[in-house]
């Protein structure tokens, strides 16, 4: 990621104090976060593989993966032996060191996660509702969080790094398509969810729209390491995404770049609409309801998903060929490496949608057009909430937490 390429001067000018000297105390905190998030993002590495990305002296590695050792952030892999020489000890990060809740909440569902130090989701809870309500979904997050640390010991509580919310920015503009009554998505506008949150719960409460969070996670836990640019399809009730260029989150002047859902695009029938027209899971909601399925199971987990047969054969089609265009679109735009897809659905929905999507932009004028590798999304249906709980974790352990998000939380970490 940007932050993290090599420097001869690895401090960055925010934490030089105003004698033109360095404030050694947040020095060393910048250059432990600079070594765990190069093993975050490298995999496991010896004292000289960090030393070689970072900039920094043999023997200030040293101390300082002694010291995150000792702290029990990293962990020791088995020695490598060279041809000559002692053996190098490559260290990575220890799962079991920090832990985060992650919360997508959802136009029709809500998950609450619990998730490692590297991104594995430890434990989960799920919820279903017409139309999401801030009281519903307060109980459910505080409820569900005393729920989840009953699982932990005292030592497990004592390592969680705090909350990350991963939502929809004005919900109470979709209320007709997610067939609330009217008015009743009225509660939401000027509702502060993260201060309601962080009244409930015990520990630092982070917010960020939903597909960024997506697009964060799959930066960081998915493709990101293979492609330093690519625009990114999360298609949730609504679709949404993402831009990633040089290994991180272009959010652009207003947050909102890459939010994809309003990309015109041509429909069935010719005429132009936006993406989340049809490029959205409420759209085969809809179309399961006109031949009699209940949609219900959509809703359950993306496990519980069936073959519904010929109406999600003919919403595969329509939403291949929306992104097809959608993807000339964009790298008409810029020179994305790839274009990922994913979503709130099964993997063997995703593969088909993608593979669908590849045939159709082949039939499309791409003179001119560089085209990006189209792909699938690595992390799946979870991918928001992990974004989410991967909030906390950046902003307390790791220097690049403006890959995913400029948000910064209301209170200080634990």
């Amino acid at each position: 990621m940007s932050s993290l390429r090599r420097t001869d001067n690895p401090v960055p000018p925010q934490i030089l104090d105003s004698s033109g000297g360095a404030n050694q105390v947040r020095v060393r905190a910048y250059n432990e976060r600079l070594v765990l998030s190069l093993v975050r993002r490298h995999g496991a590495q010896s004292k000289t593989d960090v030393a070689r990305r970072s900039g920094l002296s043999a023997q200030t590695v040293s101390v300082i993966m002694r010291a995150l050792e000792k702290e029990g952030l990293l962990t020791r892999d088995a020695p490598v032996r060279g041809k000559v020489g002692q053996p190098s000890i490559p260290m990575r990060l220890n799962p079991d060191a920090v832990l985060s809740f992650g919360v997508k909440i959802g136009r029709r569902s809500a998950d609450l996660v619990l998730m490692d130090f590297v991104g594995r989701i430890r434990l989960q809870l799920h919820k279903i509702y017409p139309y999401p309500l801030p009281q519903d979904l307060l109980g459910f997050i505080a409820s569900g969080i005393k729920e989840l640390e009953t699982k932990l010991d005292e030592k497990e509580r004592s390592r969680v790094a705090g909350i990350g919310i991963a939502a929809p920015f004005e919900l109470w503009n979709w209320a007709e398509e997610v067939g609330a009554p009217q008015g009743a998505m009225e509660v939401w506008r000027g509702f502060d969810l993260q201060a309601e949150i962080s009244d409930k719960v015990p520990y630092p409460v982070f917010l960020q729209n939903d597909a960024t969070s997506a697009c964060g996670a799959e930066l960081v836990f998915g493709v990101g390491p293979h492609y330093p640019d690519f625009v990114y399809f999360f298609i949730g009730s609504f679709i949404g995404g993402g831009i990633v260029l040089n290994s991180s989150i272009f959010s652009g002047r207003t947050g909102t770049a890459g939010a994809i859902g309003p990309l015109p695009v041509r429909g069935h029938n010719g005429e132009s609409v936006q993406l989340l027209e049809i490029a959205s899971i409420f759209v085969l909601e809809n179309l399961l309801r006109e031949h009699g399925i209940d949609p219900q199971p959509l809703w359950y987990s993306a496990d519980d998903w069936i073959d519904f047969g010929e109406p999600l054969e003919a919403w595969i089609q329509e939403t291949a060929k929306a992104l097809a265009q959608a993807v000339v679109a964009a790298a008409s735009i810029i020179d994305f490496s790839a274009a990922v897809i994913d979503g709130g659905f099964p993997g063997w929905v995703r593969e088909r949608v993608v593979h669908a999507t590849i045939r159709e932009a082949r039939k499309l004028d791409l003179q001119g057009v560089v085209m990006p590798d189209i792909v699938e999304g690595i992390v799946g249906a979870q991918a928001r909430a992990i974004g989410g709980a991967s909030l906390p974790i950046f902003a307390r352990y790791l220097i690049d937490q403006n890959v995913l998000f400029k948000e910064i939380e209301h209170a200080e970490g634990p």
